[in-house]
């Protein structure tokens, strides 16, 4: 395997003996090395496949200004990720993961708080994702002496979700995409109204709308018996309540899914939010 181009002393452009281009990287292993020079492959520690020429110049821009401690980093929490979620994870996780380390990182260092408004419903709906991100947060702890808050456990667990590279992964993102699409179409007709796709409600709507989604696509089920909260939500909000039922009886005649009563009661609180901002406005 030769260099074909050394972006640092840790990073280099490399192709084999038939001329397969690809990404290596690894502590040392571009110092004083030069195109044409023979790469040391004791010294790889992670390659990836350059599956496009703007992959590749994304992710040697993001190399040659990056930290290699912040890059093995980033490998370690991808390494371990994989194991805790028994799944391949996509190659441009690292790419998002590390430029989004070392910016966590920074502004725990210049002191400025970081918050994420998605958090309750990562921590609820995404939970192998944030178990492990936490891990994660111990990880960058003990790495580099920097304690970043438990709100970037989130957001660490999101860039994990759409990493995910399980095999009917494709399937599933087609599937959860019309159904999103169709739920929010019902619940437009039903309040004849539009949104505001850049507001936090809509996005935090989504969200729990997907992760429903892909939930119910691999039959898992999140019931925590909230009877009485369905009661009592779909007596405060009837709007809600009744474009949830129609919500329901799409998803059970389309693609028979149902919703416990625990999704339903934070279904009608999230149809109730974001249509009743987009009202007041």
């Amino acid at each position: 395997m030769k260099i074909k181009k050394v972006y640092n002393n840790n990073v280099a452009l490399a192709e084999d003996y038939t001329n397969f281009e690809m990404v290596v990287m690894g502590k040392g292993l571009g110092f004083q090395k030069k195109a044409g020079d023979d790469i040391d492959k004791d010294k790889i520690e992670k390659t990836f496949v350059t599956t496009s020429e703007t992959f590749v110049n994304n992710l040697s821009e993001l190399l040659e200004e990056m930290p290699y401690e912040i890059m093995e980093l980033s490998k370690q929490i991808i390494d371990m990720a994989e194991k805790e979620l028994a799944t391949e994870l996509n190659d441009t996780l690292f790419l998002t993961l590390t430029d989004h380390l070392q910016f966590a990182i920074d502004r725990v260092n210049r002191g400025f708080p970081i918050g994420n408004a998605l958090m309750w419903e990562v921590k609820k709906f995404y939970q192998a994702e944030y178990r492990t991100s936490i891990k994660a947060l111990e990880l960058v702890e003990n790495k580099t002496s920097v304690t970043l808050p438990e709100e970037e456990a989130a957001s660490i667990a999101l860039h994990l979700f759409n990493a995910r590279q399980d095999s009917a992964a494709m399937n599933e993102t087609l599937a959860m995409t019309t159904i999103v699409n169709d739920v929010v179409t019902i619940i437009k007709y039903h309040f004849g109204m539009s949104f505001n796709e850049e507001s936090m409600n809509y996005s935090r709507f989504i969200t729990h709308i997907k992760y429903f989604a892909y939930r119910t696509l691999r039959g898992e089920y999140n019931d925590d018996n909230l009877d009485a909260l369905y009661d009592q939500i779909s007596k405060r909000y009837p709007d809600a309540y009744a474009c949830a039922m129609k919500v329901q009886e799409y998803l059970i005649k389309q693609h028979h899914m149902t919703m416990t009563y625990d999704e339903l009661a934070y279904f009608m609180i999230h149809i109730h939010r974001v249509t009743s901002r987009e009202k007041n406005k």
